[in-house]
C-alpha cells in the first residue's frame, strides 16, 4: 500500500497514558527527567523516565492536554505495565495513573508546516523536515504498513529513537543524543536518575552517542557494530529503506572509520534536523 501524505495511519508502537488529578504536574516533575514545569496547557516536550542508574525506561512526547491532565506518547514498550510501574509511586498523590486504550495515536505527513487532520483529539506537530505530527483521536485509525515505515525512516533520520523491550534499562540520554531533542533538563531538580545524568553532563563523561548508519542488508534490533573484529556497540533500532536498511546505534564518541554489521560495512551518515516541540493544536 503506498500511503497518502495528508492521511492520518495508525502508529501500533506508541500508546497513551493519562495522568489526571490536581497532583499530576507535580508528580510528573518529580519522577520525568524534563521540566514538566515548563509546560503550558496545550504544549508538549519530549521526556523520559529513567532508573535511579540513569538508563531509560521510556521515552515519550508529554503533552498538557487540560491544566489537570498530562498525556504520554509512549514510544515502544508495554503502556500498561509502565502505568502500573508509575502508579506504585504515586502514594498518598491525588492523581490517577492509567493506559488510555480508547485513544488512538496516528502520524500524518504532510505539505503544511502544521498538519492537522480532522477530527483530531490534538496534534503535535513536529517542526522537522518532512512536515508531520503525532495526533490522537478517539476513534480507530486504519494502519498502512508504507506509511509506517516511512515514519520510522524519518525518526532514524532525525535521531528519535523507539525503545522495543529489548532497549530498555540499556541507555542513558546522553547515549541516545536526547540532547539534542532537549529530553532531559539539567536544571529542575531532583528525579530518578538525575545525579547520574548531571555527573555525566558536568564531567563531561558522555563518550558514546547516538549514530546513524546505512547498510545494504537487513538489520535487527541488538546487531552488533565493529571495526578490525572489536565490539564497538550495537543497534537500538533499524528499518528497511527503498535502497537497503537505515539504523541508530550507540557508539564510542571517538570511533573509528571502518565499521561493520552483519558482515557489512556501515555507512555513517548525518543527522536531518530533529523533530522539535513546537506547541500541540488541541481541537
Amino acid at each position: 500500500m503506498s500511503f497518502k501524505p495528508d492521511t492520518p495511519f495508525c502508529l501500533p508502537d506508541h500508546a497513551v497514558i493519562s495522568l489526571q488529578g490536581p497532583d499530576a504536574i507535580t508528580f510528573a516533575q518529580a519522577q520525568f527527567m524534563n521540566d514538566v514545569r515548563a509546560l503550558a496547557p496545550g504544549q508538549w516536550q519530549w521526556n523520559g523516565w529513567l532508573s535511579a542508574k540513569g538508563r531509560l525506561q521510556a521515552l515519550f512526547a508529554l503533552l498538557l492536554s487540560e491544566p489537570d491532565r498530562l498525556l504520554a506518547i509512549v514510544r515502544g514498550g508495554d503502556a500498561e505495565a509502565l502505568a502500573a510501574q508509575w502508579q506504585r509511586f504515586v502514594f498518598r498523590s491525588k492523581l490517577s495513573v492509567r493506559a488510555v486504550a480508547e485513544i488512538s495515536v496516528a502520524g500524518v505527513f504532510a505539505a503544511q508546516t502544521t498538519p492537522n487532520p480532522a477530527n483530531a483529539l490534538a496534534c503535535l506537530p513536529l517542526a522537522s523536515e518532512p512536515a508531520r505530527a503525532l495526533c490522537l483521536f478517539d476513534h480507530p485509525i486504519a494502519a498502512d504498513a508504507e506509511a509506517q515505515r516511512h515514519w520510522r525512516l524519518a525518526d532514524i533520520a532525525q535521531g528519535l529513537p523507539w525503545l522495543e523491550s529489548s532497549q530498555v534499562d540499556s541507555w542513558t540520554p546522553q547515549m541516545l543524543s536526547l540532547d539534542r531533542l532537549s529530553a532531559f533538563s539539567l536544571k529542575k531538580g531532583c528525579y530518578p536518575g538525575q545525579e547520574i545524568v548531571a555527573r555525566t553532563h558536568f564531567l563531561g563523561q558522555a563518550k558514546r552517542s547516538l549514530v546513524r548508519l546505512a547498510l545494504p542488508v537487513a538489520l535487527a534490533v541488538g546487531d552488533e557494530i565493529t571495526c578490525d573484529g572489536r565490539s564497538l556497540g550495537t543497534l537500538v533500532c533499524a528499518e528497511q529503506a527503498n535502497d537497503g536498511w537505515q539504523a541508530l546505534a550507540v557508539l564510542p564518541s571517538d570511533r573509528p572509520q571502518g565499521l561493520v554489521c552483519a558482515g557489512n560495512a556501515a555507512e555513517q551518515q548525518a543527522f536531518a534536523p530533529p523533530p522539535l516541540p513546537r506547541g500541540a493544536e488541541p481541537h
